[in-house]
């Protein structure tokens, strides 16, 4: 089976035989009576890879974002939501609006839009909360234009970076699409200040369930003491914390490379849809969402193609446009599985409802690997090393 819907993107692995060993998975005390053992450590690594002061390790991004809107409305703040932003930050926003504080949404990657927003509650501190990048419209959100609106209110932008860490970074340019070091959004947009909170996940960039938020010093210790879940949860497991510090350990050590094989992947991909005449949104991003095809449905596509032993995403687009077909691209895509994906939907596209002369033509483009596609097991699948 050839698997296009794990986000793993730079497709790290922690095998519980590369990590530092631990003696107990938890210590049976809340992260307010002492951090687990190493979690400073690797908090403080984060905050330096993105370019804040300081950072705070939570299970999730659940947690944290639950977190974070209830520390923040202890002050009178509104809130304004990118309408593009992940539901989990929503979710969060939407707790404490029901308590009260008020929450607007406004465009999808529009400053404009957000102009106009911030004058609806005035007295109000704003916290303008949006994802540094948006995979289903394969665009990084203006957060330079965002934050020049922000400053003149003395507002606060939160930024959820999940997708971006691990994969964006500093100074991109054609040796490094993506930028260099995987420090996140903060590091591609060359963006610094006090009044900038970064949430996000390591479970897609680095392959980790645990997420950390980042901002300047005094507002990360003032969440640290108030924080919820900080008193009432778990911390994250003493393994979870040890994969983040493998994870930032081969980032250093080999992130550039895999960042550069996995641009490689994406290029070859949205190439060889072009050779048969289909085209993918997402630019250069791991996650490519298929265009619309005439007569052919998302679901339909999905079915036929994980009967030919290809598994894709359908995805749902927040403007409610109707389900999109998502390929999700990792650096453990071999340039044959990148191929085989191309042929078999080749072969389920172009295979009926054309004419022949155009199904001919385009099929030519796609020949080789259509051959290939038949006869998998023929050749040996090579991963990571």
């Amino acid at each position: 089976m050839l698997d296009f819907t794990s986000a793993l993107y730079l497709g790290l692995r922690h095998p519980n035989g590369s990590l530092r060993p631990w003696a107990s998975l938890t210590w049976g005390r809340p992260a307010v009576l002492g951090e687990p053992p190493r979690a400073e450590a690797v908090a403080a690594e984060l905050a330096v890879l993105q370019g804040c002061e300081r950072a705070v390790l939570l299970p999730s991004t659940l947690h944290l974002f639950l977190d974070l809107f209830e520390v923040l409305s202890r002050d009178p703040v509104a809130i304004y939501l990118d309408a593009g932003s992940y539901p989990i930050a929503r979710w969060g926003a939407e707790r404490v609006s029901a308590r009260g504080v008020p929450l607007r949404v406004f465009p999808h990657h529009d400053p404009d839009g957000l102009r106009l927003a911030l004058g609806r509650s005035p007295g109000r501190r704003a916290v303008v909360v949006t994802d540094g990048f948006c995979p289903l419209c394969g665009g990084a959100a203006p957060l330079s234009d965002y934050l020049a609106v922000i400053r003149r209110r003395g507002g606060i932008l939160v930024v959820d970076d999940t997708q971006a860490l691990g994969i964006l970074g500093q100074e991109p340019g054609p040796a490094a699409p993506y930028g260099r070091g995987g420090g996140g959004s903060l590091r591609w947009g060359k963006l610094q200040g006090p009044d900038i909170l970064i949430g996000a996940s390591l479970a897609k960039g680095f392959g980790v369930p645990i997420a950390a938020l980042a901002g300047n010093r005094g507002t990360i210790e003032r969440f640290s003491a108030l924080s919820s879940t900080r008193v009432h949860c778990s911390p994250p497991s003493v393994a979870v914390i040890h994969a983040a510090e493998h994870a930032l350990i081969l980032n250093r050590h080999h992130g550039d490379r895999l960042r550069q094989r996995l641009a490689e992947r994406v290029r070859r991909f949205r190439s060889g849809l072009a050779q048969i005449g289909l085209a993918a949104e997402g630019g250069l991003f791991p996650v490519q969402t298929l265009r619309p095809i005439a007569d052919r449905d998302a679901l339909s596509l999905h079915r036929a193609l994980l009967r030919r032993g290809i598994r894709t995403v359908p995805m749902r687009r927040r403007d409610r446009g109707g389900a999109r077909l998502g390929f999700l691209i990792t650096a453990r895509h071999s340039p044959l599985e990148i191929d085989l994906c191309v042929a078999g939907l080749a072969e389920v596209v172009l295979g009926s409802g054309r004419k022949p002369a155009e199904r001919s033509d385009r099929l030519t483009n796609v020949r080789r690997v259509t051959r290939v596609a038949r006869y998998p097991g023929s050749f040996t699948r090579r991963g990571l090393e």
